[in-house]
């Protein structure tokens, strides 16, 4: 995956209310890691199901930094999960790998 997070849809959605960016860049900055870390935990011990869940939400922070290739890989995932299929979670790892770093910086 060659695409870079960005924050021009928070700020898309905010329309000009800083305080409204803001909350949304917070909500991103505490959500995602305990999402992450509960995919993770989940994925590691096979609970497929529950791991789909936590990719759907994972999904919308993905939207929200407007990475549409993410946005529709963590679709793919979600779906595959659904059905035990885990040819996708090398990929959607590199993709947490990368928001993370890039929320760090938000």
């Amino acid at each position: 995956m060659h695409e870079v997070p960005n924050n021009t849809y928070i700020k898309q959605l905010a329309n000009g209310n800083t305080a409204f960016e803001e909350k949304l860049i917070a909500i991103v900055k505490r959500e995602f890691p305990e999402e992450q870390a509960e995919f993770i935990k989940n994925y590691k011990y096979k609970n497929y199901i529950t791991a789909a869940e936590n990719v759907h939400k994972l999904k919308n922070k993905i939207g929200m930094l407007g990475m549409e290739k993410g946005y529709q890989l963590a679709i793919d995932f979600e779906n595959d999960l659904k059905v035990k299929k885990t040819i996708l979670y090398p990929e959607f790892i590199v993709l947490l790998n990368q928001m993370e770093d890039f929320i760090m910086n938000l």
